[in-house]
């Protein structure tokens, strides 16, 4: 085999390597976050809790957005703060939420799957926004 000819074979055995490397990125990039990140199995998903009050943190930040929300779940109760998680900014933006949907201060009623453990939070399910309108994650 001639030199030119083995430089040739380098060249493409090089080039199929870098493809490889290239197809191995674009499947791995399709993983969602959730599926790489953690379990779900610390909220009690059979349940729906329903929290009315003001929001006194919202963290549009990865890799959960976060509303902590002081307010009670019936008329009974004590104000109390709760802690909702959701998902990353980017997945909540696909259903219109932006860094300034709610701020300090908002009255708002919030459904979550609460944490198993009896902590005061949970998963977040839905908010009704001070203008009446309800927001899903």
């Amino acid at each position: 085999m001639s030199v030119g000819s083995k430089r040739m074979v380098m060249m493409v055995s090089k080039w199929q390597h870098l493809m490889g490397a290239a197809v191995a990125t674009v499947v791995t990039a399709g993983v969602t976050p959730a599926q790489a990140h953690h379990s779900f199995a610390m909220y009690d998903n059979d349940k729906t809790v329903t929290v009315d009050g003001t929001v006194s943190d919202f963290r549009w930040a990865n890799p959960h957005v976060v509303i902590v929300v002081l307010g009670k779940t019936s008329a009974e109760s004590a104000e109390q703060l709760w802690t909702l998680e959701l998902p990353a900014p980017g997945q909540i933006a696909r259903n219109g939420w932006t860094h300034s949907t709610l701020k300090q201060g908002d009255k708002v009623k919030v459904e979550l799957h609460p944490f198993r453990d009896g902590r005061l939070g949970g998963a977040f399910v839905s908010v009704i926004t001070p203008d009446g309108k309800k927001i899903d994650r």
